[in-house]
């Protein structure tokens, strides 16, 4: 019984995970910004396929959930730049993880593609 307990825990917290990070560009736009904080141009041009209401949406959700800060400078004109909180960095191993599976997970599929060719 504990070990199905367990693992009803454990699923739960992988769906309250996903429930925060979900979706197609959260992860990608947190690990943009902790490279370096960026204007909102800069992450649509890292991010080639996001539309500008959708990147807004995942930035508000993200700001939220306190991993993305969102800072006006007072220039002329305003300037807006979104920053990654130190919040953010406790995905770091994630991201590295997923980043890292996801150069092999391609690999694969070009081999498997050369094999099939």
């Amino acid at each position: 019984m504990e070990n199905h307990e367990q693992c009803t825990a454990s699923a739960n917290y992988i769906s309250d995970a996903l429930y925060v990070l979900g979706g197609k560009w959260k992860l990608a736009i947190i690990f943009s910004l902790t490279e370096s904080p960026r204007r909102f141009g800069e992450l649509q041009k890292i991010l080639k396929r996001i539309g500008p209401k959708m990147l807004a949406k995942e930035l508000k959700e993200l700001e939220l959930n306190e991993f993305v800060v969102r800072r006006v400078h007072d220039d002329t004109p305003q300037r807006i730049v979104y920053e990654a909180t130190a919040y953010s960095e406790s995905l770091s191993h994630v991201l590295s993880e997923l980043r890292d599976w996801g150069m092999q997970h391609r690999e694969k599929i070009k081999q498997s593609m050369r094999k099939t060719s």
